[in-house]
């Protein structure tokens, strides 16, 4: 498919950023959306290292699509002025990188209180981000997640009525994880998406390769260029990599595929193959 930029989260590949852009360059993606950078989260690095981040995918013809921050990954009643000078930092290091966009999520939610609840709270935060975030020029794109606020659908659509500024990243794999039709989340929240994350699902909550699960990958895909979206950003979560256990909630655990690879970097050429298999067709 033409006029698709495809980018990744080639920390899956290696945790050595040089690493990372060979998969990137081997795979044909156009860049990163950066998440780790030798083993450290993007957003702790500093700013000279940013700048080198930068140097380097420029010299190989590759850019930082979006930083794939934490932010918005803290308990709802947890320290949010804390969070606050997290997330200025983090806009730093975006804007270093020359970075368009940024990845945020909605607050985890306490499991015995209903999310509803908490939604003018929830609200009240995302638009204290976006208001720091426009000083930078940078858009704040919320990506739903299991155990968040923005977890489902329709609390997305909360959230994206309130305020109109913040971009939608949809995210199939993690909607099939909480139980929602993905053609159904498309009717609702299509018109408010920037850019998708390709992950697929199977039905018990396994990581397959884009098309293999019931995430509707392909059509969502043909759905969003429709509309004239041309942003992908591949995740692949096939096989456990560095850093996989940060990104999930104080004791949940990491759903990522079962299926026999004999390194991290056959497991991400594997994601790729799988969805440049769709564009093909789609």
């Amino acid at each position: 498919m033409k006029n698709i930029n495809i980018y990744a989260f080639a920390d899956e590949a290696s945790p050595d950023i040089d690493l990372q852009i060979k998969a990137l360059k081997r795979n044909n993606l156009h860049g990163l959306e950066i998440r780790n950078v030798d083993g450290t989260n993007v957003s702790d690095i500093t700013l000279q290292q940013a700048r080198e981040v930068k140097k380097k995918l420029c010299s190989n013809g590759l850019k930082v699509w979006s930083v794939g921050s934490p932010i918005g990954k803290i308990d709802i009643d947890g320290d949010f002025n804390a969070h606050l000078e997290k997330f200025k930092r983090t806009l730093e290091i975006a804007k270093a990188l020359d970075s368009k966009n940024i990845r945020i999520f909605s607050f985890y939610i306490p499991d015995e209180k209903n999310p509803t609840d908490f939604k003018n709270e929830v609200i009240d935060k995302l638009g204290q981000l976006y208001e720091i975030s426009k000083e930078f020029d940078i858009d704040i794109c919320h990506e739903n997640e299991k155990g968040i606020y923005g977890d489902i659908p329709e609390r997305c659509l909360d959230i994206f009525k309130a305020l109109g500024e913040v971009k939608g990243i949809f995210d199939p794999a993690n909607f099939v994880q909480c139980g929602v039709d993905t053609l159904k989340a498309w009717d609702l929240l299509g018109e408010y998406i920037k850019y998708l994350h390709i992950k697929d699902s199977a039905a018990d909550g396994r990581i397959v390769p884009a098309g293999v699960g019931i995430g509707n990958v392909p059509e969502i895909i043909r759905m969003y260029t429709e509309r004239g979206g041309k942003f992908l950003t591949l995740e692949p979560h096939l096989a456990v990599f560095d850093g996989l256990s940060s990104l999930e909630r104080k004791g949940g655990t990491s759903d990522v595929g079962d299926m026999d690879f004999k390194s991290n970097d056959e497991a991400f050429d594997s994601a790729c193959l799988a969805l440049n298999n769709i564009l093909e067709v789609i």
